[in-house]
């Protein structure tokens, strides 16, 4: 296909939000659960192809987005050490942690990719209308 990056417009708020997002992993893994480091390195992996699919132009990652982010705040709000985690802040920076990078950026991710969507489909349909 296109060896080019093609960040459009519509995309590049859910780029950031997913850098945001690499970036807050790679400060928690270290500080994480010894047992689930392969799994959170495999997560870390997950969006970083999604930032770079997304950095090429390819729309259907933004649906990837939607359907991850919904899963990494249900999964969040499951676990038992998480909600102990945030009611008693018994390690700050790990709580910290989760909260920003397991709930609200993956809160805006998902509003982001929805955001993307809507406006490339807006304008799909300006650009056939004519």
């Amino acid at each position: 296909m296109n060896n080019r990056f093609a960040i459009t417009r519509p995309n590049f708020p859910v780029l950031i939000v997913l850098v945001f997002i690499i970036i807050i992993g790679i400060i928690g893994i270290p500080f994480g659960d010894p047992r689930f480091i392969i799994y959170a390195i495999l997560i870390e992996l997950l969006y970083i192809s999604l930032a770079a699919l997304i950095a090429k132009g390819y729309t259907k990652a933004l649906y990837a987005c939607i359907i991850l982010s919904f899963l990494i705040i249900v999964g969040n709000s499951f676990v038992t050490a998480h909600i102990h985690r945030i009611l008693t802040f018994s390690r700050p920076l790990n709580t910290l942690v989760l909260i920003i990078g397991g709930y609200i950026l993956q809160g805006l991710l998902a509003y982001t990719s929805i955001v993307a969507i809507r406006n490339n489909n807006r304008s799909k349909s300006v650009l056939t209308s004519k």
